[in-house]
């Protein structure tokens, strides 16, 4: 997911201390927005974009799948993954449409706008959590404005630290940080990304004093780390499980609840002491709110038949995805539950987007 989330910030290297100039807005305004998001998407759910007996029928012609990220990230080959099985199921062709830019939001806007009738939708990850909260000016709620669908899996990520770097472990790596405060720099995807949001947390939890280098994508970033410029990454185990198992890199520990199947022995960062320390971002398909129920079952259900296919399941494990069936209305409380969890760290560190 590090690289997916790419497109934040322009500047490549540019301080923390700028991150967190801006003010947030205050939390109990956005908490009443999103309850009332919430109800508005409730209430917009119930009202049929296209009559009844037309979503019997649905679909009758080609359906779209954005992908809010550039091509070869982590999203783009689960996305075309499912969109080829889902079009099977559903007996039409499902295209994958690449539409990233802004963190998501380029995609999101899109979903927003599109006809509520299911013909387009979009599979997004835990960045969708992210967006209310880092982007003000956004033309849509993301709450009240899509809906999820069907949860598709979750992978943890690993913090990774180049070789040159004298440490062998999460813990050693924690007492490096805080004997020479600044002077760790870690790379990511942009500023508000999947690879930063989470280390910015890890340094307010454990009061250290990390440097951001923000990149417009992970490749260069993960360039710069094997060749030692910059010091430590949190990325998705499949965009760096190559570089892991050839030794150009060290890994320290995951950063889910539990260790991760692809790399057993590896601790946790909460084994290694930071306790609630837990993200393990998800990855599922949203809706424009409003399209009828009968439409979004069908999706719902044709999504997890493709789940439930091995095949599938090979090739979201070879991408590091643990995939799970889950009820719709188990997917909506954990997007709420997350964006509501996000907004209090982003507001807390004060980050912010323009």
């Amino acid at each position: 997911m590090q690289d997916d989330h790419n497109e934040r910030h322009p500047s490549r290297r540019a301080p923390m201390t700028p991150e967190r100039a801006a003010g947030t807005r205050p939390a109990r305004r956005w908490l009443a927005r999103a309850a009332a998001g919430l109800s508005a998407c409730a209430a917009l759910a119930a009202v049929p974009a296209i009559p009844a007996h037309a979503a019997d029928d649905w679909p009758t012609k080609p359906l779209t799948m954005l992908i809010p990220y550039a091509p070869g990230g982590t999203t783009d080959i689960i996305g075309r993954v499912l969109a080829d099985k889902v079009g099977r199921i559903l007996g039409q062709t499902v295209v994958a449409d690449n539409r990233g830019g802004a963190g998501g939001t380029i995609a999101g806007t899109m979903l927003a706008r599109s006809n509520p009738d299911g013909y387009t939708f979009m599979l997004e990850h835990i960045g969708f959590a992210f967006n209310a909260s880092l982007y003000p000016h956004l033309s849509y709620e993301p709450l009240k404005d899509i809906t999820p669908v069907a949860y598709v899996g979750q992978t943890p990520n690993v913090l990774v630290v180049t070789n040159s770097m004298p440490v062998k472990t999460f813990k050693e790596f924690l007492d490096y940080a805080r004997a020479h405060p600044g002077a760790v720099n870690y790379g990511s995807g942009g500023v508000g990304s999947a690879g930063h949001l989470p280390m910015a947390w890890l340094q307010s939890k454990e009061h250290l004093t990390l440097t951001h280098i923000p990149y417009k994508g992970s490749g260069p970033a993960i360039t710069d780390l094997i060749s030692g410029r910059i010091e430590a990454m949190l990325l998705t185990i499949p965009a760096v499980l190559p570089y892991i198992r050839s030794g150009q890199v060290r890994p320290l520990a995951t950063s889910g609840a539990a260790r991760a199947a692809s790399l057993p022995d590896l601790p946790t960062m909460q084994e290694a002491g930071v306790k609630g320390f837990d993200y393990e971002p998800w990855y599922g398909v949203f809706v424009r709110t409003g399209t009828p129920p009968a439409v979004v079952a069908k999706l719902h259900d044709a999504i997890n038949k493709a789940l439930a296919d091995p095949d599938t399941q090979k090739k979201m494990l070879e991408q590091g995805l643990a995939v799970q069936t889950w009820t719709q209305q188990k997917f909506q409380q954990t997007v709420r539950d997350d964006t509501q969890k996000w907004h209090g760290i982003i507001t807390s560190l004060n980050i912010r987007m323009n």
